[in-house]
Protein backbone atom coordinates (compact mmCIF):
# COMPACT_ATOMS: atom_id res chain seq x y z
CA UNK A 1 0.00 0.00 0.00
CA UNK A 2 1.45 2.97 -0.87
CA UNK A 3 1.15 6.47 1.16
CA UNK A 4 -1.64 7.41 -1.13
CA UNK A 5 -4.17 5.07 -0.09
CA UNK A 6 -3.23 5.00 3.40
CA UNK A 7 -3.51 9.04 3.32
CA UNK A 8 -6.80 8.64 2.20
CA UNK A 9 -7.81 5.72 4.34
CA UNK A 10 -7.27 7.44 6.80
CA UNK A 11 -9.18 10.79 6.07
CA UNK A 12 -12.12 8.55 5.19
CA UNK A 13 -12.13 6.87 8.36
CA UNK A 14 -12.18 10.98 9.98
CA UNK A 15 -14.95 11.82 7.94
CA UNK A 16 -16.98 8.78 8.70
CA UNK A 17 -16.24 9.08 12.80
CA UNK A 18 -17.69 12.68 12.19
CA UNK A 19 -20.63 11.87 10.20
CA UNK A 20 -21.98 9.05 12.98
CA UNK A 21 -21.35 12.29 15.71
CA UNK A 22 -23.34 14.79 13.36
CA UNK A 23 -26.44 12.07 13.16
CA UNK A 24 -26.32 10.86 16.87
CA UNK A 25 -27.69 14.02 18.81
CA UNK A 26 -30.09 14.66 15.77
CA UNK A 27 -31.53 11.36 17.13
CA UNK A 28 -31.50 12.10 20.83
CA UNK A 29 -33.44 14.99 19.94
CA UNK A 30 -35.75 13.71 18.13
CA UNK A 31 -36.00 11.30 20.51
CA UNK A 32 -36.52 13.64 23.56
CA UNK A 33 -38.87 15.68 21.64
CA UNK A 34 -41.13 12.91 21.68
CA UNK A 35 -40.77 11.89 24.81
CA UNK A 36 -41.75 15.47 25.61
CA UNK A 37 -44.84 15.18 23.43
CA UNK A 38 -45.53 12.26 25.23
CA UNK A 39 -45.19 13.74 28.41
CA UNK A 40 -47.31 17.10 27.47
CA UNK A 41 -50.43 14.89 26.27
CA UNK A 42 -50.89 13.35 29.47
CA UNK A 43 -54.40 11.87 28.34
CA UNK A 44 -55.29 10.79 32.48
CA UNK A 45 -54.37 14.52 33.81
CA UNK A 46 -56.85 15.91 30.99
CA UNK A 47 -59.77 13.53 31.73
CA UNK A 48 -59.32 14.30 35.22
CA UNK A 49 -59.55 17.88 34.69
CA UNK A 50 -62.76 18.09 32.38
CA UNK A 51 -64.10 15.55 34.80
CA UNK A 52 -63.84 18.26 37.26
CA UNK A 53 -64.64 20.99 35.34
CA UNK A 54 -68.06 19.17 34.31
CA UNK A 55 -68.54 18.55 38.04
CA UNK A 56 -68.45 22.72 38.87
CA UNK A 57 -71.32 22.94 36.15
CA UNK A 58 -72.95 19.85 37.75
CA UNK A 59 -73.21 21.39 41.45
CA UNK A 60 -74.40 24.40 40.12
CA UNK A 61 -77.55 22.46 38.06
CA UNK A 62 -77.94 20.98 41.03
CA UNK A 63 -77.39 23.89 43.67
CA UNK A 64 -74.90 21.95 45.78
CA UNK A 65 -73.52 24.29 47.44
CA UNK A 66 -70.89 21.93 49.60
CA UNK A 67 -70.26 20.64 46.08
CA UNK A 68 -69.43 23.59 44.51
CA UNK A 69 -67.19 24.74 47.69
CA UNK A 70 -65.29 21.52 47.56
CA UNK A 71 -63.97 21.98 44.00
CA UNK A 72 -61.95 25.46 44.86
CA UNK A 73 -59.24 25.58 46.57
CA UNK A 74 -59.24 28.28 50.33
CA UNK A 75 -56.94 30.75 48.36
CA UNK A 76 -58.93 30.58 45.19
CA UNK A 77 -58.24 33.75 43.48
CA UNK A 78 -59.56 35.14 40.11
CA UNK A 79 -63.11 37.11 38.55
CA UNK A 80 -65.74 35.98 37.94
CA UNK A 81 -68.51 36.80 34.84
CA UNK A 82 -69.63 40.54 36.10
CA UNK A 83 -67.04 41.12 39.08
CA UNK A 84 -65.28 45.17 39.00
CA UNK A 85 -63.00 43.84 41.13
CA UNK A 86 -60.90 40.46 42.30
CA UNK A 87 -62.45 38.22 44.09
CA UNK A 88 -60.39 36.27 47.07
CA UNK A 89 -60.36 33.13 48.79
CA UNK A 90 -63.44 30.06 48.79
CA UNK A 91 -65.70 31.87 50.90
CA UNK A 92 -65.59 35.43 48.21
CA UNK A 93 -66.10 32.86 45.36
CA UNK A 94 -69.12 31.50 47.44
CA UNK A 95 -70.88 34.78 48.30
CA UNK A 96 -70.60 35.83 44.65
CA UNK A 97 -72.71 32.89 43.15
CA UNK A 98 -75.33 32.77 45.78
CA UNK A 99 -76.01 28.70 45.14
CA UNK A 100 -80.23 28.59 46.96
CA UNK A 101 -80.94 24.65 46.90
CA UNK A 102 -84.53 26.16 47.64
CA UNK A 103 -84.73 28.85 44.73
CA UNK A 104 -86.50 27.94 41.17
CA UNK A 105 -83.68 29.74 39.59
CA UNK A 106 -80.49 29.16 38.02
CA UNK A 107 -78.37 27.09 35.59
CA UNK A 108 -80.12 24.15 34.26
CA UNK A 109 -77.76 23.13 31.06
CA UNK A 110 -74.51 23.98 29.45
CA UNK A 111 -72.36 22.95 26.42
CA UNK A 112 -68.86 23.03 25.77
CA UNK A 113 -68.09 24.40 22.65
CA UNK A 114 -63.93 24.63 23.29
CA UNK A 115 -61.89 23.12 25.59
CA UNK A 116 -58.46 22.66 25.60
CA UNK A 117 -54.99 23.07 28.17
CA UNK A 118 -51.56 23.37 28.76
CA UNK A 119 -49.35 21.99 31.25
CA UNK A 120 -46.70 23.34 33.15
CA UNK A 121 -45.52 20.41 35.85
CA UNK A 122 -48.47 20.29 37.98
CA UNK A 123 -50.67 22.97 37.15
CA UNK A 124 -52.50 23.62 34.18
CA UNK A 125 -54.06 26.77 32.43
CA UNK A 126 -57.65 25.29 30.93
CA UNK A 127 -59.23 27.19 28.55
CA UNK A 128 -63.02 27.02 27.10
CA UNK A 129 -66.40 28.37 26.04
CA UNK A 130 -69.51 26.98 27.32
CA UNK A 131 -72.99 27.63 26.21
CA UNK A 132 -74.88 27.98 29.32
CA UNK A 133 -79.11 28.11 30.14
CA UNK A 134 -80.89 29.03 32.96
CA UNK A 135 -83.96 29.67 34.07
CA UNK A 136 -84.63 33.03 35.34
CA UNK A 137 -87.41 34.98 37.10
CA UNK A 138 -87.97 36.53 33.52
CA UNK A 139 -87.93 33.03 31.38
CA UNK A 140 -85.18 31.39 29.69
CA UNK A 141 -81.86 32.77 29.60
CA UNK A 142 -78.92 32.05 27.18
CA UNK A 143 -75.46 33.21 27.20
CA UNK A 144 -71.80 32.09 26.35
CA UNK A 145 -69.15 32.22 28.73
CA UNK A 146 -65.21 32.54 27.89
CA UNK A 147 -63.62 31.41 30.58
CA UNK A 148 -59.51 30.31 31.81
CA UNK A 149 -59.18 28.07 34.83
CA UNK A 150 -56.00 27.70 36.88
CA UNK A 151 -55.26 24.25 38.30
CA UNK A 152 -52.39 22.51 40.51
CA UNK A 153 -52.09 18.89 41.82
CA UNK A 154 -52.13 18.64 45.40
CA UNK A 155 -51.67 14.92 47.03
CA UNK A 156 -52.48 13.23 43.43
CA UNK A 157 -56.06 15.32 42.65
CA UNK A 158 -56.76 18.47 40.43
CA UNK A 159 -58.25 21.03 42.25
CA UNK A 160 -59.07 24.70 40.35
CA UNK A 161 -56.88 27.44 42.23
CA UNK A 162 -57.97 30.42 40.23
CA UNK A 163 -60.27 31.31 37.15
CA UNK A 164 -61.32 34.68 34.97
CA UNK A 165 -65.05 33.91 34.15
CA UNK A 166 -66.64 36.40 31.39
CA UNK A 167 -69.45 36.61 28.45
CA UNK A 168 -68.42 35.51 25.22
CA UNK A 169 -68.19 38.46 22.65
CA UNK A 170 -71.19 36.98 21.17
CA UNK A 171 -72.98 37.04 24.25
CA UNK A 172 -71.88 40.54 24.80
CA UNK A 173 -72.91 41.55 21.15
CA UNK A 174 -76.29 40.27 21.69
CA UNK A 175 -77.82 41.70 25.22
CA UNK A 176 -76.56 45.40 23.52
CA UNK A 177 -78.83 44.70 20.72
CA UNK A 178 -81.78 42.75 22.26
CA UNK A 179 -84.92 44.52 24.18
CA UNK A 180 -84.20 44.03 27.96
CA UNK A 181 -86.33 44.20 31.03
CA UNK A 182 -85.73 46.91 33.07
CA UNK A 183 -86.47 45.73 37.11
CA UNK A 184 -88.90 48.39 38.58
CA UNK A 185 -85.84 49.95 41.28
CA UNK A 186 -83.70 51.03 37.72
CA UNK A 187 -87.15 51.62 35.85
CA UNK A 188 -87.64 54.35 38.79
CA UNK A 189 -83.80 55.78 39.03
CA UNK A 190 -84.52 55.95 34.67
CA UNK A 191 -88.00 58.08 35.24
CA UNK A 192 -86.69 60.61 38.52
CA UNK A 193 -83.51 61.22 36.17
CA UNK A 194 -86.11 62.21 33.50
CA UNK A 195 -88.53 64.58 35.75
CA UNK A 196 -84.78 65.36 37.36
CA UNK A 197 -83.72 67.42 33.71
CA UNK A 198 -86.70 69.16 33.24
CA UNK A 199 -86.87 70.88 36.75
CA UNK A 200 -83.52 71.33 36.77
CA UNK A 201 -83.87 73.47 33.22
CA UNK A 202 -87.01 75.26 34.68
CA UNK A 203 -84.94 76.20 37.58
CA UNK A 204 -81.59 76.66 36.27
CA UNK A 205 -79.87 74.63 39.10
CA UNK A 206 -76.59 74.32 36.82
CA UNK A 207 -74.95 71.65 39.06
CA UNK A 208 -77.50 68.88 38.49
CA UNK A 209 -77.62 70.27 34.70
CA UNK A 210 -73.99 69.70 33.83
CA UNK A 211 -74.44 66.25 35.86
CA UNK A 212 -77.22 65.16 33.29
CA UNK A 213 -76.45 66.23 30.64
CA UNK A 214 -73.70 64.97 28.52
CA UNK A 215 -71.17 67.45 26.40
CA UNK A 216 -72.26 65.17 23.21
CA UNK A 217 -75.65 66.16 24.10
CA UNK A 218 -78.01 66.74 21.00
CA UNK A 219 -81.68 68.35 21.17
CA UNK A 220 -84.41 68.52 18.47
CA UNK A 221 -86.65 71.08 20.08
CA UNK A 222 -90.69 71.59 19.86
CA UNK A 223 -90.81 75.34 18.44
CA UNK A 224 -92.08 75.97 14.68
CA UNK A 225 -88.55 77.19 14.15
CA UNK A 226 -86.62 73.58 13.30
CA UNK A 227 -84.25 74.37 16.45
CA UNK A 228 -81.65 72.15 17.25
CA UNK A 229 -79.74 72.77 20.35
CA UNK A 230 -76.50 71.69 22.26
CA UNK A 231 -75.05 71.34 25.94
CA UNK A 232 -74.54 75.25 25.81
CA UNK A 233 -77.63 76.44 24.20
CA UNK A 234 -79.64 74.29 26.76
CA UNK A 235 -77.59 75.68 29.64
CA UNK A 236 -78.01 79.38 28.45
CA UNK A 237 -81.80 78.67 27.24
CA UNK A 238 -82.46 77.77 31.24
CA UNK A 239 -80.81 80.94 32.56
CA UNK A 240 -82.29 82.91 30.28
CA UNK A 241 -85.97 81.69 31.56
CA UNK A 242 -84.55 82.25 35.19
CA UNK A 243 -83.51 85.53 34.66
CA UNK A 244 -87.04 86.03 33.05
CA UNK A 245 -88.68 85.29 36.15
CA UNK A 246 -90.10 82.36 35.19
CA UNK A 247 -91.56 79.41 37.23
CA UNK A 248 -92.70 75.93 36.22
CA UNK A 249 -95.85 75.36 38.19
CA UNK A 250 -96.83 72.20 36.99
CA UNK A 251 -94.81 68.77 35.41
CA UNK A 252 -96.95 66.08 34.46
CA UNK A 253 -96.11 63.08 32.42
CA UNK A 254 -99.19 61.42 31.14
CA UNK A 255 -98.05 58.42 29.08
CA UNK A 256 -94.32 56.96 29.48
CA UNK A 257 -93.14 53.88 27.74
CA UNK A 258 -89.61 53.05 27.79
CA UNK A 259 -87.05 50.68 25.63
CA UNK A 260 -83.76 49.50 26.63
CA UNK A 261 -81.19 48.40 25.00
CA UNK A 262 -77.76 47.42 27.19
CA UNK A 263 -77.05 50.39 29.01
CA UNK A 264 -79.51 52.69 26.99
CA UNK A 265 -83.25 53.32 26.94
CA UNK A 266 -85.41 55.17 24.55
CA UNK A 267 -88.66 57.08 27.03
CA UNK A 268 -91.27 57.71 25.01
CA UNK A 269 -93.79 60.44 26.32
CA UNK A 270 -96.27 62.60 26.44
CA UNK A 271 -95.84 65.64 28.01
CA UNK A 272 -97.53 68.73 29.94
CA UNK A 273 -96.53 71.79 31.78
CA UNK A 274 -97.49 74.60 33.29
CA UNK A 275 -95.59 77.91 33.87
CA UNK A 276 -95.33 81.49 35.33
CA UNK A 277 -94.35 84.26 33.38
CA UNK A 278 -94.41 87.89 33.38
CA UNK A 279 -97.02 87.62 35.55
CA UNK A 280 -99.46 84.99 33.38
CA UNK A 281 -99.29 81.93 33.47
CA UNK A 282 -98.53 79.37 29.84
CA UNK A 283 -99.67 75.39 29.32
CA UNK A 284 -97.56 73.30 26.83
CA UNK A 285 -98.40 70.19 25.78
CA UNK A 286 -96.84 67.30 23.37
CA UNK A 287 -94.42 64.41 22.81
CA UNK A 288 -91.07 64.28 23.55
CA UNK A 289 -88.62 61.00 22.90
CA UNK A 290 -85.53 61.62 25.45
CA UNK A 291 -82.35 59.17 25.02
CA UNK A 292 -80.66 57.90 28.43
CA UNK A 293 -77.51 56.58 28.87
CA UNK A 294 -76.59 54.21 32.25
CA UNK A 295 -72.57 55.88 33.39
CA UNK A 296 -71.25 54.81 36.56
CA UNK A 297 -74.90 54.13 38.06
CA UNK A 298 -76.09 57.14 36.66
CA UNK A 299 -78.49 57.80 34.24
CA UNK A 300 -77.69 60.81 31.92
CA UNK A 301 -79.43 62.64 28.60
CA UNK A 302 -77.68 63.25 25.66
CA UNK A 303 -80.42 63.86 23.43
CA UNK A 304 -83.98 64.18 23.18
CA UNK A 305 -86.46 65.00 20.09
CA UNK A 306 -89.81 66.99 21.06
CA UNK A 307 -93.19 68.06 19.31
CA UNK A 308 -96.32 69.44 19.64
CA UNK A 309 -98.04 65.95 18.73
CA UNK A 310 -100.35 67.80 16.19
Amino acid sequence: MNLRIVGFSILSFVLGVVLVASITPGVSVVKTGAAMNMQDDRAADREAIRAHIDSIFEAFIKKDAAALRATHAPNWLGYLEGSRTMIKGVDGYMDWNQVDPKSPYGMKSYKMREFNMIFKGDAAFVCFVADVDANTPNGPFHRVLRISDFYTKQNGQWIQNGSDTALHPESVEEQVQTLRPLPDQMKQRLLDAREAVWRAYFANDRAALEKLIPDETIAIESGGNNEWSNRQMIFEGSAEFAKSGGKLLKLEFPKTEIQVYGNTAVVYSNYAYELEAGGQRFNQSGRVTEIFVLRKGQWVNPGWHMDSGK
